[in-house]
């Protein structure tokens, strides 16, 4: 019995001695967080990375996934706590405050949609647009579509009343311009990109408008959602996971044989479809500081709520303060 004792107190000794000399994070249990994603988006791939190479281990994180079949079902999974993280936009989500829910953003992507027509197309200026037959993804108070009228009102253009608006699903957008259907289509980023492979040309990038309208450089539109008190509540859990998709972008922007292992994830029918994905995925990284990001949000929220209404925006005149998390020096 004494011999038994004495083996169990060994082995106590021993495991004090390794947690010693190991990192603090090796020896404790790794930490869940609940992120709730469509099944097709970015994060997938970026989740491949994560996972390939270890960081979500060495953040001591465990990633569990809701694969999720919309935008919407992403906002129930956040309400109803089954998610602690999605990814919406910072107009929902100061939307959202406005209406009294505690909800913050911190910037996940810029990549923003364009005006695409086929490349033979006489389309040359959004001028050109008038008379024509554009397909418009989202419906009719989707971002994109309310910063391009906003744009062209600049040259006073009336795209709504001078143009035939179609509204319809993304896919759906895409292959009624293939089809040849539509004269020019403003659709999401990656459905863009799935036309560029196919030779169709960008008449202008959204991305491309925004300091016209007031913004200093590219903004990230899309971003993490989560509740502010369960941020608050969980700074070095959220610090760590920011810092770990980071790095995952971080590889993802400069390795192309990443691209080629995750390229099942994409849907890419075809490297030339591949290579549109990674190039505007690239292009899409946030490299600007959350309150140069606030900053321009500002500027385009009034644009926003202008073009868009209260329909759009809710009953706040103003982006709401503190819809941008602001992450503690050193997270």
């Amino acid at each position: 019995m004494a011999h038994g004792i004495m083996k169990h107190l060994f082995r106590i000794m021993l495991a004090a001695m390794i947690c010693a000399v190991a990192p603090a994070a090796a020896c404790r249990a790794a930490e869940t967080i609940k992120v709730a994603v469509q099944k097709t988006g970015t994060f997938a791939w970026e989740l491949a990375v994560i996972r390939a190479h270890g960081l979500d281990k060495q953040a001591n994180l465990t990633i569990e996934v809701s694969e999720l079949a919309s935008p919407e079902a992403g906002k129930i999974a956040l309400r109803s706590g089954t998610a602690d993280i999605i990814l919406s936009d910072w107009l929902w989500v100061s939307r959202e405050r406005s209406l009294g829910a505690k909800l913050t953003f911190y910037p996940y992507s810029s990549a923003l949609g364009a005006v695409m027509v086929p490349a033979s197309s006489p389309i040359r200026s959004l001028a050109d647009l008038k008379g024509r037959k554009l397909a418009v993804a989202g419906g009719p108070i989707d971002k994109s579509w309310l910063l391009l009228q906003a744009r062209a009102k600049q040259d006073s253009i009336d795209l709504k009343s001078s143009s035939t608006i179609v509204y319809g699903a993304p896919p759906l957008l895409a292959a009624k311009m293939i089809d040849g259907e539509m004269d020019a289509t403003i659709n999401y980023w990656n459905f863009c990109a799935a036309l560029e492979a196919k030779g169709f040309r960008r008449l202008v990038g959204i991305e491309d408008m925004l300091q016209s309208l007031g913004a200093k450089g590219r903004i990230a539109m899309v971003g993490y959602v989560f509740d502010e008190d369960w941020g608050s509540a969980h700074r070095d859990l959220l610090a760590r996971f920011i810092a770990m998709t980071r790095t995952a972008k971080d590889i993802l922007s400069t390795s192309d044989t990443e691209w080629e292992r995750i390229a099942p994830l994409t849907g890419a029918p075809d490297a030339a479809t591949l290579h549109a994905y990674r190039d505007r995925y690239r292009d899409g990284i946030p490299r600007r500081s959350v309150p140069d990001e606030e900053a321009d949000a500002r500027v385009l929220y009034r644009v926003l709520a202008e073009i868009g209404g209260r329909d759009l925006v809710g009953p706040a005149p103003e982006l709401e303060h503190g819809t941008f998390y602001q992450p503690a020096p050193g997270d």
